[in-house]
C-alpha cells in the first residue's frame, strides 16, 4: 500500500471536496482552496497522476478516479472520526476542533483508526452533522432540507451546517443552536430573506438568509 505526504493528502481531500460540485475540478480553482499559487498544483498534480490517482489533461481539468476517492474518503474518514472524538471525548466546542483534526487526519495507522472507531460506538456523523465515510468508503445519507425553505410552524431539528468556519459555528453556539436543536420558524421577512425562529426555553431569535441558507434540518417525526 502506498504512502502519502500530508501534503499530497491535504490535495486530494481538496479535490474530493471540489469535484463535489462539478464533475471536473480546473487548477485555479485547487490552487484558491489551497491558497497557493498554480505552478505549485500543476507540480502536484503530475505527482498524483504519477501515483495513479487522477484523471488528468493539461487545459481540459482532472478529477480524481477510484483509487483517488478511495484515499480521499480514507482521510475524510479519519478527520471527521477525530472531530467526534475531540468534542463527544474530551469536550472541545465544535468550533475548536477543525485545525486539530486536520493535523490529527494524517496518522497513518490503520489500526489506530479501527480502535477510535470501535470506541467510539462507529458514529455515522460528525459533531458537525458531516457523515462519516465506513471502512469501505461507503457514506450514510441523510433527507435534509435548507432552514432557509422551511414552512412556518413546523417542527424541524438541526442536522448539519454547511459552513462550518469557527466564526459560523460560534454565532451558532450563541444562539444555542447544534446539531440535534429542534427549531421552529416562526416568521419570514421578505424584506431580507431573515428568520424569526424558536429553540425551546431560549427567547425567539433572528437569523439572517445567509446564516438560514448553512443551516440544514430534517422534519420531526
Amino acid at each position: 500500500m502506498l504512502n502519502y505526504t500530508t501534503s499530497e493528502e491535504n490535495y486530494i481531500k481538496s479535490i474530493y471536496h471540489l469535484q463535489k460540485d462539478s464533475d471536473t475540478v480546473n487548477t485555479n480553482s485547487l490552487a484558491a482552496e489551497m491558497q497557493t499559487s498554480a505552478a505549485s498544483v500543476t507540480d502536484m498534480l503530475k505527482k498524483l497522476k504519477n501515483k495513479k490517482l487522477l484523471q488528468y489533461e493539461r487545459y481540459r481539468g482532472f478529477k480524481l478516479n477510484e483509487t483517488g476517492k478511495k484515499v480521499a474518503l480514507g482521510v475524510v474518514r479519519k478527520h471527521r472520526l477525530w472531530e467526534y472524538f475531540l468534542v463527544e471525548k474530551l469536550g472541545f466546542d465544535w468550533d475548536k476542533v477543525h485545525p486539530i483534526a486536520e493535523e490529527l487526519e494524517h496518522i497513518s495507522s490503520d489500526e489506530l483508526i479501527k480502535r477510535l472507531e470501535h470506541f467510539l460506538g462507529s458514529p455515522s456523523f460528525d459533531p458537525h452533522g458531516d457523515p462519516i465515510p465506513d471502512r469501505n468508503g461507503k457514506i450514510p445519507v441523510i433527507k435534509q432540507l435548507c432552514l432557509s425553505v422551511v414552512p412556518l410552524k413546523h417542527s424541524v431539528t438541526v442536522s448539519s451546517v454547511a459552513n462550518q468556519t469557527p466564526q459560523m459555528l460560534e454565532m451558532l453556539k450563541h444562539y444555542h443552536i447544534g446539531i440535534g436543536t429542534t427549531i421552529i420558524v416562526t416568521r419570514h421577512f421578505e424584506f431580507d430573506g431573515s428568520l424569526e425562529i424558536k429553540i425551546l426555553r431560549q427567547p425567539s431569535c433572528i437569523l439572517s438568509e445567509q446564516v438560514a441558507k448553512n443551516v440544514f434540518v430534517h422534519y420531526d417525526q
